[in-house]
């Protein structure tokens, strides 16, 4: 068996871009991953302006606490101010533009308006105090965001900032999201004998969704080679990538392997992860396939941290590793010969392991809040700091 390592190094290796650049509107861009750097056209902000409700005026103006300054404007965000006349203040508000010939501002708190309509500065600060210049954000030419990254919001903040209305962005991945098993039926339907509903579904395609992708729901596919072939060429078909749930292992009635085999090839098969180890990846044709496990904890983790960088890179998003950070387990469990993801949460005194590990018990993944790496025959004792990874570092 692989190593969870040299699995997703195979992987990302085998990645390529599937999907083309297309221009979309900045507010329909969230999730999107940029096709092209993003440099600034402008200045932001586009000219001086006060960081501060207060008074505008020249350093060289201020004569003592005692002098009274003539107010000559009244400056709000979005007006057009005029220069400054000699020896005069400008009334001015967070955001507006610096008049002309003034080089500080100086907080109202630190000043006092006369009846006359003249102002006492009481405090000068230094020159240049409290102005935010032009370009102080951003300059002109400034790269702000680079080819590769999926916009969050803050970026389309970022972008709108610039004026730009329309941003380049990959299309997103379509991927193709197949269930196999008799034993499955979908919630809403009458469950018989020996059936359970598909959960594998909803999980899997909820990551999908939730990473930007766009699914191609197949369906449920029955256990027979005819079925699962007919499948697997409709999506290839349809879809950048092909993603099955079970099937995969070595029972009698596992025939994707089998299936993919035939159509294209296998590349990767079992990797030394747990829960996860039948995990099948090749091609249907030219179309990528990954192949998950069909226990439902194993559907979560295999996708998380196997298959997720695959897809970025699909996707033509910049991908980096998993950030783990360091936390103490409050927590005693001996190590496997597989590198294990448990399922944990933090609590008060470190990470607090769920009971039940099985790979069935999908209510585990709900009560954790991350899973924490255990590496093949590492012992781990309570106060021992483990590699933590929180669900959303990846979600």
């Amino acid at each position: 068996m692989l190593t969870v390592e040299d699995a997703i190094a195979r992987l990302r290796a085998a990645a390529s871009l599937r999907v083309e650049p297309e221009s979309v509107a900045t507010a329909d861009a969230l999730g999107r991953v940029l096709a092209e750097d993003i440099a600034a056209p402008i200045d932001v902000p586009p000219a001086d302006n006060s960081a501060m409700d207060g008074y505008a005026l020249r350093h060289a103006d201020w004569a003592g606490p005692d002098q009274a300054l003539a107010v000559s404007q009244r400056i709000t965000a979005g007006s057009t101010p005029v220069p400054l006349e000699v020896g005069t203040a400008a009334r001015i508000f967070t955001g507006a533009g610096l008049p002309a010939g003034a080089d500080t501002v100086v907080m109202q708190e630190h000043t006092r308006a006369r009846a006359d309509g003249a102002v006492v500065i009481r405090t000068l600060p230094e020159r240049g105090a409290n102005i935010r210049p032009r370009g102080q954000d951003i300059a002109r030419g400034d790269v702000v965001l680079q080819r590769g990254g999926r916009m969050r919001a803050q970026d389309l903040g970022q972008i709108a900032s610039l004026g730009l209305a329309k941003v380049k962005s990959f299309r997103r991945l379509r991927v193709a999201l197949i269930s196999t098993g008799d034993e499955l039926v979908e919630p809403g339907k009458r469950q018989g004998p020996g059936q359970i509903f598909n959960s594998n579904r909803y999980t899997a395609a909820g990551l999908l969704q939730a990473w930007g992708f766009e699914v191609v729901d197949l369906g449920i596919v029955r256990d027979t080679p005819g079925d699962v072939r007919a499948a697997l060429e409709a999506a290839a078909e349809r879809a950048d990538v092909i993603l099955t749930t079970g099937g995969v292992s070595v029972g009698e009635e596992d025939h994707v392997r089998d299936v993919v085999e035939s159509l294209g090839g296998i590349d990767l098969w079992k990797i030394a992860i747990k829960p996860g180890k039948p995990f099948a990846f090749g091609r249907v044709g030219t179309t990528p396939f990954i192949g998950l496990p069909g226990n439902p904890v194993s559907v979560f983790v295999t996708l998380v941290i196997v298959a997720r960088p695959f897809l970025m890179g699909c996707q033509g998003a910049s991908v980096a590793k998993p950030r783990y950070v360091p936390a103490p387990a409050a927590f005693d469990k001996k190590g496997d010969s597989r590198e294990d993801f448990l399922r944990v949460r933090m609590g008060d005194d470190g990470l607090e392991l769920y009971p039940t590990q099985s790979s069935g018990v999908l209510s585990s993944l709900c009560w954790s809040d991350g899973l924490a790496r255990q590496h093949p025959r590492q012992d781990i004792h309570a106060g021992d700091l483990v590699d933590y990874l929180p669900f959303g570092a990846v979600l």
